[in-house]
């Protein structure tokens, strides 16, 4: 075994020592707020006691052959993000995580990724930052890419610690941090709905509200009145959830669900992808207001069903925002992902995913809203404001801050890097039809605002593009 160990918190607190590979396996979760599943995860450390520094997570690629750029990617972006904050990094510690198809092949998984291992060792070195440890944790076991002695790290791998069992956990327990469960788990919260009558009746919904509300929207004349009927709606949905009584997670996400209609729903997602409309309704993020406009958004994205996916861009940048703001942040990064993922080029996701990853401080942009929540505004002032902060981080290492809320307390000191952009999101790009003449489903019927064959008009669900300038 590798006879290393990496101390966290700043100098003048309290100090946790990992000592080998079982109980870096065991921090994990706690320097990210959940488990990460099919992930890649590399931390920094700094000093002679190995202090963990930045950190960032990307998914695995599937294709082996994007293996090596991608490791050469992220030790680029890990070691110049903590160059501009901490100081170049005094070594790495890399982490593999994915479990095998059946549940008991951890080894195989483990060896099947360890080209992907050495090519991030590789890529590290030839910046000269040693990799100290490279763990797979798969099935409940790890394995250590570095440590050639059987003796302490065999082939068949070792099971995790039971959880609550080591000082990692004792001191994450003493200091309120809460490990959020599984990356899988989180981003199902946010998923579209699955099943085929819940998701085929609420399409119907945004098909049938969408012809009469998006020439509202993009008429300068009627705009305005829009966007005070949805934002009335939204704060009546919000004011509808929270009067329900408290409830687990699941149990209120379903619940939330049901208090909705598909109807009011649809007009909601549909109002919300006018910008200036989106960043009105931002300013509910605070207090209990906070914490309602985060379920209802949570559960406008869970609507945003079949085609109408890419508009989840909206609420699930806004409900990024509210768990930022309200102290969530590994919720507000998964949230901001998913957005993400909805849509590449969506802006406000983009800044907001960059400062909440450069450790700003939320304040900035609470200001901006309170100030201008009840005015007229600017169009995308919230971006302007986002923006702004994010070119005062790039400025200098001051600028990040300490911490996650996961990893706040005194016990850790965790600092962010700047997120690495998804390469299959970017290679795979959008494919965007001209308008009303999206390529039919054999069988399936024509949608409202489509044309028929050789006849262009404007589809109420592609609105608001980069040429509209509507939707950012």
């Amino acid at each position: 075994m590798n006879k290393h160990q990496e101390s966290t918190g700043p100098a003048d607190g309290q100090q946790i020592t990992l000592r080998g590979p079982a109980e870096l396996a065991d921090a994990l979760p706690y320097l990210m707020g959940f488990h990460p599943n099919d992930s890649v995860v590399m931390v920094a450390l700094h000093g002679g006691r190995g202090r963990f520094g930045g950190r960032l997570r990307l998914g695995i690629p599937q294709a082996p052959g994007e293996w090596g750029p991608v490791a050469d990617q992220l030790a680029e972006s890990l070691i110049s993000g903590s160059e501009r904050r901490d100081g170049r990094p005094d070594a790495i510690v890399i982490f593999l995580c994915q479990d095998s198809p059946d549940g008991v092949s951890g080894r195989l998984t483990m060896e099947r990724l360890r080209p992907f291992a050495q090519s991030l060792r590789t890529a590290c070195g030839a910046l000269d930052v040693p990799v100290l440890e490279a763990l797979c944790i798969s099935d409940g076991r790890y394995w250590s890419y570095c440590c050639p002695d059987s003796r302490c790290c065999p082939a068949q791998g070792k099971p995790l610690a039971m959880p609550g069992t080591t000082v990692m956990a004792a001191a994450a327990a003493y200091a309120g941090i809460q490990v959020r469960g599984t990356l899988r788990d989180m981003e199902a919260r946010l998923a579209p709905w699955q099943k085929p009558d819940e998701a085929s009746a609420q399409m119907q919904a945004l098909d049938r509200v969408a012809p009469s509300l998006v020439p509202r929207i993009l008429d300068e004349r009627t705009k305005a009145e829009v966007a005070e009927e949805t934002l009335e709606l939204a704060h009546a949905l919000m004011g509808r959830l929270g009067r329900m009584r408290p409830a687990p997670e699941a149990v209120a996400d379903f619940g939330d669900d049901q208090m909705i209609s598909e109807d009011e729903a649809a007009a909601v997602i549909l109002g919300l992808q006018d910008r200036e409309t989106r960043d009105k309704a931002a300013a509910w993020m605070e207090g209990p207001d906070g914490h309602t406009a985060l379920r209802l958004w949570r559960t406008l994205a869970r609507r945003c069903v079949g085609p109408y996916g890419e508009h989840a861009a909206a609420p699930l940048t806004l409900a990024g925002w509210v768990a930022w703001s309200i102290g969530d942040e590994p919720g507000a990064r998964v949230a901001l992902a998913l957005a993400l993922r909805a849509d590449p080029e969506y802006t406000f996701a983009q800044l907001l995913h960059r400062a909440c990853n450069e450790g700003l401080d939320p304040e900035t942009l609470r200001r901006c809203l309170r100030g201008d929540g009840d005015g007229d505004g600017g169009q995308g002032e919230a971006e302007a404001e986002a923006e702004a902060g994010c070119t005062d981080a790039a400025g200098g290492a001051g600028a990040a801050g300490d911490g996650t809320a996961a990893t706040r307390a005194p016990a850790l000191r965790v600092r962010r890097v700047r997120s690495l952009p998804n390469r299959e999101r970017r290679g795979s790009g959008r494919r965007v039809m001209p308008a009303g003449r999206r390529t039919p489903t054999p069988g399936a019927t024509a949608r409202p605002g489509t044309a028929p064959a050789g006849q262009r008009t404007r589809d109420p669900r592609r609105y608001g593009r980069r040429d509209t300038g509507s939707r950012r």
